[in-house]
């Protein structure tokens, strides 16, 4: 498989390339970036076929969508898909520091949670206008769940169900101004609560799919039944399998560092990258038709498309099952179950 292969969503007929653009390194994520090395991945990741690209308010708090809408204006809007998210509004705020929630010399905006019919519909016409945008092709509920908000999601969620967010989401897609809706979250549980409440095309689930990790991974064969696509973000969960010692988003636990190693060893005994089967595992699953990751740089670009494109031989994903270093049920690349 090549990054430029497309995928379609099943529900909606939207053709994601197979690998996309994570753009939150575009707004700082954990070290400050540059507008040339920004417009260096973007550039890298066009010209190697990628033709979808991910973005929220929250990233840099707007930057990632102000360089990105910059950038896409330049090319023919019938030639990308573009995904970002509404569940947080941006206000001004001249006391927002050098460094908030992880982000590097964010702009001036604080972000705030707000779910409720109003605040989607105001989330989603800022980005259009940061964006640069007329309609978006994917548009997320961002960062939702009861491990994100803990004793505060039952507010949360509230402003969803009788709030009227999910309300606003059905107006924006049946109006045309969104072709596909979804959940972009952490927590799988949330999703199916969701499926409940909204008729959802898409969830961008991040770091629980992986080489890693397949923890209920029933919750994707669910998804296949109802047409429901999966795109899967953080597919190093963190960066634990791109050799930064991170698990979401914290320090790996020994048990993470553990795991990893044994994959790691698997790895070298066959000659295979680490990242490469980080981003080729995942695309085995029906259910998934996209695997997207972040990029500072266009060299960080080239690496991960040359992951993405390298041919990792059969024996390996044999070795992978035989030596019980995935979930029992789990597909793998050419192998089905």
């Amino acid at each position: 498989m090549q990054v430029s292969d497309r995928r379609i969503l099943p529900r909606k007929g939207l053709p994601l390339t197979a690998f996309g653009l994570g753009c939150a390194q575009m707004g700082g994520l954990y070290k400050a970036t540059s507008y040339g090395e920004a417009e260096g991945a973007f550039a890298a990741a066009w010209d190697a076929g990628i033709r979808y690209f991910d973005t929220a308010p929250y990233y840099g708090y707007t930057r990632s969508e102000r360089r990105l809408g910059t950038m896409l204006a330049e090319k023919e809007r019938r030639s990308f898909i573009v995904s970002t998210k509404a569940g947080r509004l941006m206000v001004p705020d001249a006391t927002v520091g050098a460094d908030e929630s992880g982000w590097v010399a964010p702009l001036p905006f604080r972000p705030t949670y707000d779910y409720s019919y109003d605040g989607i519909w105001r989330s989603f016409e800022d980005s259009l206008q940061r964006l640069g945008l007329a309609h978006i092709d994917i548009l997320y509920v961002h960062d939702i769940g009861r491990v994100t908000h803990g004793e505060q999601h039952d507010h949360y969620w509230s402003q969803l169900t009788s709030g009227g967010g999910f309300r606003a989401l059905n107006e924006l897609r049946d109006a045309g101004h969104v072709d596909a809706l979804g959940f972009g979250v952490n927590e799988w549980q949330i999703v199916a609560d969701a499926m409940q409440e909204c008729d959802l095309d898409c969830t961008m689930l991040a770091g629980r799919y992986t080489l890693l990790e397949q923890a209920d991974f029933a919750f994707l064969d669910e998804c296949v039944k109802r047409g429901h696509a999966i795109v899967a973000a953080g597919p190093f969960n963190s960066g634990v399998l791109a050799g930064n010692g991170k698990f979401n988003y914290g320090d790996a636990p020994p048990d993470v560092v553990t795991r990893v190693q044994a994959l790691a060893a698997l790895c070298e005994e066959f000659g295979v990258p680490l990242q490469a089967a980080a981003l080729q595992f995942p695309l085995a699953h029906p259910a998934i038709v996209s695997v997207v990751s972040g990029a500072r740089s266009a060299a960080q670009v080239a690496s991960s498309v040359a992951w993405f494109n390298h041919e990792i031989p059969a024996a390996f994903w044999d070795a992978l099952r035989t030596r019980n270093l995935i979930a029992e049920g789990a597909p793998l690349p050419g192998k089905g179950i």
